[in-house]
């Protein structure tokens, strides 16, 4: 399945934004000095790949950039002259080295390994589906003015999100974007909520706005319907309650259609634009963008990568979009000097390379500004599977731990959301996390519409609850063996950043 699932301290944004685009070469006079065009003829006995090409955002740079992207056997998809990033396919296999030396253009590489003919959720394990039968049960242990299925909805109450929707259930003049696999609108939890006007399919890197694109093709596409109900499932008296259940919820879609379900960059470049245009007022990324799970500058396919997804999430948060990004589920230290990456490529033959996250990204996870969220099960541990790192971690949010059992109905430790064709199910990642956090975003953005992205980060921060690092060693899955250290204090530290997200204070 596709890899659905960051950022650092706000304190650390600014030198960090300066670090990352010198070195991608944003600054201005870092262009090529090469000429305008590429005079050799073209092969084209190559895969047919997809590319982004980025350069300065004026436009005589790029309509010149794209004569030599057509001179050099390219055919320009969609040109985002606002951010300077050009969609382009082609089959000569020269195509990147060519196209890299011409004059205006600062970075350009490949987005696949695979062929655009051929066709990560990081949850762990597949989700478990609500019978109806353990529904009808927990129906009757709802309480008044809870939602049917709430009582299995420990992950409401450790934030406390059940008190605050009687508070501030959040604004219509707020609308959380899921960048995901779909979303089913037809949802009786969802469809209240919904918002088609702020809503596409990015899949390519071109957005389609014709009705119900944004829908998952099947139900093997479940992750984005159980997203959304975790930031805005309405209080309805129908199945769960999501985080803000008075807010509005989008969909866009950037997961190839086919099993893969891979999220590719032109299509998430295309979803950032498409949010900060039609004002979207926060993100959802429970995912990372494939084929490779760090990009690594020095390789010239995965700097352009970094670069063009970076240009499209920083544009966003200029047009006052707020982007939440689950940290991963690998269980990696972003913050050590070394990690191992045997998923990647993950479109065709994986190769297992020595990373280190400091110069290699997951993105986007770890490109500036964005909120960083790692995962926490009912005890408010940190999850198994969540990856830490101090510095790296913003905030933490329920995400659900198989081995954290809860005392509900249904003892799942898991994340209850609703799933397509009116149904509901349970998930566990940061993938589950990151919507919690969206959700409170976005009740904050309610109580303060006037708020910049950076505030909004700064307030999810100062409303966390930090339980500090354990006290014991850590061993998630309890086998013994110690799984993670917690580097920091009380305020600050790997686990859970600021801390645990709190909805209820943040209505306050």
């Amino acid at each position: 399945m596709a890899h659905l699932r960051s950022r650092r301290r706000l304190a650390l944004a600014v030198p960090v934004v300066l670090s990352l685009t010198a070195s991608l070469g944003f600054l201005p006079g870092a262009a090529s000095a090469a000429p305008l065009t590429a005079s050799a003829t073209p092969s084209a006995d190559g895969p047919n790949l997809a590319y982004v090409v980025n350069t300065r955002t004026d436009h005589r740079t790029i309509e010149s950039v794209e004569k030599a992207i057509s001179a050099a056997g390219g055919t320009v998809v969609i040109a985002y002259e606002k951010i300077g990033v050009i969609v382009v396919h082609s089959a000569n296999p020269d195509f990147g080295k060519r196209i890299r030396a011409v004059r205006g253009v600062q970075s350009a590489g490949a987005t696949r390994t695979a062929p655009l003919t051929a066709a990560g959720t990081t949850d762990e394990g597949a989700a478990q589906m609500l019978s109806a039968a353990e529904a009808s049960k927990v129906s009757k242990t709802a309480a008044a003015g809870e939602e049917p299925l709430e009582a299995d909805q420990w992950d409401l109450r450790a934030i406390g999100a059940d008190k605050a929707a009687r508070t501030n259930p959040g604004s219509k003049s707020v609308t959380v974007a899921v960048i995901d696999v779909g979303v089913d609108d037809t949802h009786p939890d969802i469809a209240p909520n919904f918002s088609p006007s702020q809503s596409a399919n990015c899949v390519g890197g071109k957005p389609d706005t014709t009705f119900g694109a944004w829908r998952p093709v099947d139900a093997d596409h479940y992750h984005g319907t159980h997203v959304a109900g975790e930031i805005a499932a309405a209080r309805n008296g129908i199945g769960v309650a999501g985080v803000a259940p008075g807010v509005k919820v989008s969909g866009i879609t950037v997961a190839e259609p086919d099993a893969s379900q891979l999220f590719y960059p032109e299509s998430v470049v295309c979803a950032f634009v498409f949010a900060a245009d039609h004002g979207v007022e926060i993100t959802n990324n429970s995912y990372y963008v494939d084929p490779w799970l760090y990009n690594c500058l020095d390789d010239p396919d995965q700097r352009a990568i970094v670069d063009a997804v970076n240009r499209a999430q920083l544009y966003a948060q200029k047009k006052g979009t707020l982007n939440v990004a689950a940290a991963g589920n690998s269980n990696d230290d972003l913050d050590s000097n070394a990690l191992e990456d045997a998923s990647s490529p993950d479109d065709s033959t994986a190769v297992t390379r020595t990373v280190d996250p400091h110069k290699c990204f997951d993105v986007p996870t770890q490109l500036p500004g964005v909120v960083t969220v790692a995962s926490t099960g009912v005890t408010g541990a940190k999850s198994y599977f969540s990856s830490y790192g101090k510095g790296v971690i913003d905030v933490a949010a329920p995400g659900g731990d198989k081995y954290q059992i809860p005392d509900t109905p249904s003892k799942n430790g898991r994340i209850l959301s609703t799933m397509p064709n009116n149904q509901y199910g349970f998930l566990q990642g940061t993938s589950m996390a990151t919507p919690h956090v969206a959700g409170v975003a976005a009740l904050l953005k309610s109580k303060y519409p006037w708020a910049s992205p950076a505030q909004l980060q700064a307030l999810l921060k100062a409303e966390a609850d930090n339980p500090g690092c354990p006290t014991a060693p850590y061993d998630g899955d309890g086998d013994g063996v110690v799984d993670a250290t917690c580097v920091g204090g009380k305020h600050v530290n790997g686990f859970y950043g600021a801390g645990i997200v709190n909805a209820l204070r943040a209505v306050k």
